[in-house]
């Protein structure tokens, strides 16, 4: 998810990355944290931009706090952190996400790891080849070796520092294969679909190798939608999951249906890929739009309210740290506007869109 932003215009923002991991001892013994039978979690891949930006954050009650902190107090129990091969100014790359992963698991929060292979976001209309790997776009055999080699080292990082992830994604909203064109469903042929799986299931192979016990899944977009044939045809192909992710935006995913509806599909969808495979189904991403948190609020409700626990393992606030118009370097650089679905408020607390987290 990349593609909600406010039309308002920033200062440009500079990009540089200090690592946190580099002061500690480099083969400490992986942590284990609990792991909530229906996770409230966030994905803060941002955040340490932000705070490398100044950006500080509140408690509900307007203290500062360290942000893990203060996702704590509004009922965040998991983080999810995104992965990105070599990118702009380090943020989100191995180093960065060792160091977030850290002072997640140091807090008692069980990790998720959303490897993209990609130098940027990866969704379905993005699945950019790492500048590194370009030489070997079309060769599955080489592109497949780069997929375990990069998996297993930010793996073999992350349990070095002591860091055991709890769930790990293969592949960053895949609907249309990843690492273009070697692994592209653009066609949706049997020999796309066995380049792709290929890749797939390698990633899902390095994961298993350094971390057997965390939960290793694909994930897709659009968790409304009747996806049953999309997990199908990957397993058909060989692929393994533990679990199913899905990409939920109940405001912007389908502009003729209102985010009502939109919840109910997602929330029969959900059932039925739990029902059907036999694996719990994870929304490992969902945003509202922060111009309208009473609003917002509702919206995240009504949808904790109503998915069975029993299939659904929770659902990851994606960016909900951002506030006060900000945005990373890189988004000026390109020229875009700001995310528009942050759940902070204008002054660093938590807004009401995140108060569900706490009564579910």
């Amino acid at each position: 998810m990349k593609k909600h932003f406010l039309l308002l215009p920033l200062l440009a923002l500079t990009a540089g990355l200090s690592c946190a991991c580099g002061d500690k001892d480099d083969n400490e013994t992986p942590a284990k944290v609990d792991i909530p039978a229906f996770a409230t979690g966030a994905d803060i891949s941002w955040a340490s931009e932000m705070e490398k930006n100044g950006k500080t954050f509140k408690t509900r009650a307007g203290e500062k706090a360290d942000l893990l902190t203060v996702l704590k107090d509004t009922g965040v129990d998991a983080i999810r952190l995104r992965v990105w091969v070599d990118p702009d100014g380090g943020w989100s790359g191995k180093d960065d996400v060792v160091a977030m992963a850290r002072r997640a698991t140091a807090a008692g929060l069980p990790l998720m790891v959303d490897f993209h292979y990609s130098d940027f976001f990866a969704d379905p209309g993005n699945q950019t080849v790492p500048a590194a790997w370009k030489g070997d776009t079309g060769d599955i055999a080489k592109m497949s070796a780069h997929v375990q080699e990069h998996t297993a080292d930010v793996l073999n990082a992350l349990r070095k520092a002591g860091v055991s992830p709890a769930w790990i994604q293969i592949g960053n909203e895949t609907r249309t294969g990843m690492l273009w064109p070697t692994g592209q469903l653009k066609n949706y042929s049997d020999a796309e679909w066995e380049a792709f799986a290929r890749l797939y299931r390698t990633g899902y192979a390095a994961a298993k190798e350094v971390f057997p016990d965390a939960k290793v899944m694909p994930h897709i977009n659009q968790g409304y939608r009747d996806n049953a044939w999309w997990f199908e045809k990957l397993k058909s192909c060989g692929a393994r999951f533990d679990m199913i992710a899905l990409s939920h935006y109940p405001q912007s995913d389908n502009g003729s249906m209102s985010w009502s509806d939109l919840n109910a599909e997602a929330v029969k969808q959900i059932n039925a890929l739990g029902a059907k495979f036999g694996v719990p189904v994870v929304v490992s991403e969902i945003g509202v739009k922060s111009e309208t948190p009473s609003l917002g609020k509702e919206i995240i409700a009504d949808f904790i309210t109503k998915v069975n626990r029993s299939r659904c393992a929770g659902l990851f606030y994606w960016e909900p740290e951002v506030y006060g118009w900000w945005k990373p370097a890189v988004y000026t650089k390109k020229g875009w506007n700001a995310y528009d679905m942050g759940a902070f408020t204008s002054d660093g607390r938590p807004s009401a869109i995140l108060e569900p987290f706490l009564s579910k």
